[in-house]
């Protein structure tokens, strides 16, 4: 009875019909862009074998959401999010075919690489925030902790499955057809998408445009310190952590001497453990800040151990891990900042999460990319396990204070 309770409490939020249609199109199409991805990274390796290129575009995959992605948060609040995310996932799709056709046909080239990653990144500086914010819509308020944990688990179980069918397909029948199988997978989110149903979906009054709104978001984030805080601990981990699509390809490559298969076995790791972590995390019946500082404590020191692992098997189990803590602190972010927001306004500081963890891409892979090339990957992954440490700290100081003031408030009122 006690498991039972505990399992209606995990998938609390699949009780919903539009949500639980609309994760099913996830884990195809996620499945898909894990696929995608690993292909990518061992194209670049193939291509150049430069760690600098692999960092470079990596880069060019999150540029756009850098210097746009503010203004995204304006787009999803004014505009209907069913739409938008049936725009992006079809230009998604079409991106995905380029890469079929040019890997196919043997005539891709590094520049190509670029420019189709550029492509990517200007139709994700709109499509993860919409994403972030129409949770909500399909699960309600009340459920939007343990769906935004189970979207998690969703996108991380296709990062256990998506890599492991990418190294066979790339060792069997070569790797474009990861890029066409990513194609393909965009249907399902486009027809399940479509299948939602509009009497179902809870409420959201799309904003009128006006001036200011941009300034509007950036100034409630500032008047609120636990958005600010948690954004700005976001940023730290995107930045100089959150690279693992270079130095994962770098580590199985140079490190461990290995193969595309090497690359999937790590990145599945992490997925594995990344499902445990959502799993757990759906559980939970808030978001604090406190948690969040000890989530990144062990997060840093599960990074620590993939740093210094001898072999592939000991890099796996901090892989493991790795997933598990790092899927755990991202969820709790991403639903602290949902739960702190004014639903008028969510998109806007979504859109700051999306800047703060994948457009600080841009600044952090060419950097993690040059120290692997330079010193090794040990000294890029040394990097990432510092700044986890240093957010942990950060978030820590903040819980402190905070839980100072409100105890003088509460001895204040008993005294007067």
């Amino acid at each position: 009875m006690r498991l039972t309770s505990v399992l209606r409490r995990m998938f609390s939020s699949l009780a919903t019909r539009n949500f639980r249609i609309y994760l099913i199109g996830q884990v195809i199409s996620n499945t898909g862009t894990w696929m995608q991805s690993i292909a990518m990274s061992w194209l670049v390796i193939r291509v150049t074998g430069s760690g600098v290129d692999l960092g470079l575009v990596s880069a060019a995959s999150f540029l756009p959401v850098l210097i746009f992605g503010t203004f995204a948060g304006v787009v999803v609040d004014r505009f209907p999010r069913r739409t938008i995310l049936l725009i992006t996932q079809s230009l998604f799709l079409l991106q995905a075919l380029g890469f079929f056709v040019l890997t196919y046909s043997g005539s891709i080239k590094l520049w190509m690489i670029f420019a189709l990653s550029l492509f990517f990144g200007a139709v994700n500086t709109v499509d993860p925030t919409a994403r972030q914010s129409f949770v909500e819509q399909l699960a309600g308020r009340d459920r939007l902790q343990n769906a935004v944990s189970l979207n998690s688990v969703t996108f991380n179980a296709s990062r256990a499955v998506g890599p492991a069918i990418a190294g066979i397909l790339i060792l069997t029948v070569g790797l474009s057809y990861a890029f066409l199988f990513n194609a393909i997978s965009f249907i399902a989110v486009i027809v399940a998408l479509f299948a939602l149903r509009k009497s179902e979906m809870y409420p959201y009054q799309p904003q009128v445009r006006s001036k200011g709104q941009v300034r509007e978001g950036l100034a409630y984030v500032r008047e609120h310190s636990i958005l600010a805080v948690t954004l700005i601990g976001i940023f730290l981990v995107g930045t100089l952590a959150y690279n693992f699509n270079v130095t994962l390809p770098l580590l199985a490559k140079y490190t461990f001497h290995g193969n595309a298969g090497t690359l999937s076995l790590l990145t599945s790791c992490f997925g594995v453990g990344a499902i445990a972590g959502g799993l757990w995390t759906a559980l939970a019946a808030d978001a604090k800040l406190a948690r969040l500082a000890k989530l990144a404590a062990v997060f840093a020191l599960a990074m620590l151990g993939l740093t210094i692992s001898p072999n592939v098997w000991l890099a796996s189990g901090a892989l493991l891990l790795m997933g598990a803590f790092s899927l755990a602190f991202i969820a709790q972010a991403n639903s602290l900042l949902q739960l702190n927001s004014e639903p008028a306004l969510r998109g806007r500081v979504m859109a700051l999460y999306s800047v703060g963890f994948l457009g600080s891409t841009p600044i952090g892979s060419p950097i993690i990319g040059w120290v692997a090339q330079t010193y090794g990957v040990r000294w890029s992954l040394l990097l990432g396990v510092l700044s986890i440490a240093a957010t942990a700290w950060l978030f820590h100081l903040w819980a402190v204070r905070k839980r100072v003031a409100t105890l003088g408030v509460v001895e204040a009122t008993t005294i007067s």
